[in-house]
């Protein structure tokens, strides 16, 4: 006896759901490869193509599909983890992310401990800079380390004029 295969058909709002949902930036790995799995039985593919596409078992990619029409999009997300809750909240780094980027505009630069503290002061947050790290770096923020220079800043004429003195004092040919 032939099994029917699992299928998942989403109306235009759900792809619209969807799509916003897979675009979000805070999605799990799991959640991102079970939306993976609604989106690729909704384009009509079975089963046994979706596993190799995810990388996960057929089982895997069946409980997915069965998440999904059990319970819709909400169903998807994975289930709280066991342990203390997190010290810092999604908004913490919102309004982390929105004075950096004001900060950037200005020229300003900041060090991982001043952010850290930054989250202390304005926020009530206490978090470690190293972990800070990791999670700027979770939502993309990349940074090097700043030279001290003010070659940036130089007058090409007034160097061309100190180099000039300095030739004329040179006590050699």
């Amino acid at each position: 006896m032939a099994m029917k295969p699992l299928r998942v058909e989403l109306s235009p709002t759900q792809v619209a759901g969807l799509r916003r949902r897979l675009r979000a930036r805070d999605l799990t790995v799991n959640e991102r490869m079970r939306l993976e799995c609604v989106r690729l039985s909704a384009r009509g593919w079975t089963v046994p193509k979706i596993a190799p596409v995810v990388e996960k078992h057929e089982v895997t990619v069946r409980k997915a599909l069965h998440r999904f029409l059990d319970g819709g999009f909400d169903s998807l997300a994975d289930a709280p983890r066991a342990g203390r809750p997190p010290r810092w909240k999604r908004e913490d780094l919102d309004a982390l992310e929105a004075m950096l980027d004001a900060a950037a505009e200005a020229g300003t630069t900041w060090t991982l401990p001043a952010l850290a503290e930054w989250l202390r002061r304005e926020r009530r947050v206490d978090i470690d800079s190293s972990w800070l790290s990791v999670l700027l770096h979770r939502d993309g923020f990349r940074w090097k380390r700043t030279r001290d220079s003010l070659r940036h800043k130089a007058d090409p004429a007034l160097q061309a004029a100190a180099w000039e003195r300095l030739e004329g004092l040179r006590l050699y040919g």
